[in-house]
């Protein structure tokens, strides 16, 4: 693991900048890339990023840079940036790397149009690289201030997976590796949208035991797409699948999750989309079609696209799901 001694976050915003106090506390070198240079500056001159992360101290070993550059000649890059953003950085760091530098997507989300996954974005976008992926239950405040937190590390090769995670892993840090690196994008991608229906179930008013069988019912949808894209079930009901769709279904902390609280309570989807990015608001058009390509059902996903499109109303969602016909548990 000494090839693994320099680590480089890009990516400054909340996620980005917890990674990067998280990862310093297993004893890497690492450095911070912000792309706005007054960023970078606040970072290295008053160990805070107020904007994105506010009232967390950075620890004083991170180096902050706004040369993209200087960053990429790490020897492991992780991208914490939006599933949007993800294929233009990792193009403009393409022929900046090293060959079979490990790149670790941190997004959890679907590309709209092209329908890729993030790992194929990074082997598409920067070929040289290997790919990887890290996703899970977690929340930046929680992982920048320390508090213990376990997620998911997914690499095709096993051996990698392993070496990475033993290399960023710190006591409060937990990195579970996995080669399932499928099934770990899919358990990051569908929950986000779960946790939009579960926002609008609480937004409405509809109790705390239809909040507890949208997020069941939500699971047997994940599962489904996982398994029809060959994820193996321990992957499914892990940190990156149920783990991570129990925590963002209950939790205000969640930008999807609020997202829908907000649409429950009777705001538009369309005048809440210039606040916080939710990322499931793009996932979820792309979800449903990859699922109609599948031949999967995903009925909760499904009412959800077709709020955010204005198709439906949250009302006619909500009758759509209580009238489907009964069946057995599956």
């Amino acid at each position: 693991m000494a090839a693994f001694r320099r680590i480089a976050i890009l990516g400054a915003g909340a996620w980005g900048t917890a990674l990067a106090n998280a990862i310093a506390a297993a004893g890497p070198t690492v450095t911070l890339y912000a792309r706005d240079p007054a960023v970078a500056a606040e970072i290295a001159k008053s160990r805070t990023n107020a904007a994105r992360l506010p009232g967390i101290a950075i620890a004083p070993e991170i180096a902050a840079t706004n040369s993209l550059g200087e960053a990429a000649e790490a020897d492991v890059l992780l991208l914490a940036v939006p599933t949007a953003a993800l294929r233009g950085l990792a193009s403009s760091i393409a022929s900046m790397i090293r060959p079979a530098t490990p790149l670790i997507a941190c997004a959890k989300g679907i590309e709209p149009g092209s329908e890729k996954f993030v790992s194929e974005i990074l082997t598409e976008a920067a070929p040289l690289g290997q790919a990887a992926v890290l996703s899970g239950p977690r929340f930046a405040a929680d992982v920048g201030r320390g508090l213990p937190t376990a997620v998911t590390l997914g690499a095709r090769d096993e051996s990698l997976a392993a070496n990475l995670a033993a290399a960023l892993s710190s006591p409060a840090f937990r990195l579970y590796h996995s080669s399932d690196v499928r099934g770990i994008e899919i358990g990051g991608a569908a929950k986000n949208v779960l946790a939009i229906a579960a926002g609008i179930v609480v937004g409405r008013g509809l109790g705390a035991s239809a909040q507890a069988a949208l997020t069941t019912r939500g699971f047997a949808e994940l599962s489904r797409l996982g398994t029809a894209f060959g994820a193996r079930p321990e992957t499914l009901m892990g940190l990156s699948g149920l783990g991570d769709l129990v925590l963002t279904c209950s939790s205000l902390q969640s930008r999807n999750y609020a997202f829908g609280l907000a649409v429950g309570r009777g705001r538009s989807p369309a005048e809440l989309r210039g606040g916080p990015l939710a990322e499931g608001v793009f996932t979820a058009p792309v979800l449903v079609e990859i699922a109609r390509k599948k031949g999967i059902e995903m009925p909760i996903a499904q009412a959800v696209g077709g709020i955010l499109s204005g198709r439906i109303n949250v009302q006619e969602a909500i009758s759509s799901l209580l009238s489907r016909p009964l069946k057995a548990e599956t």
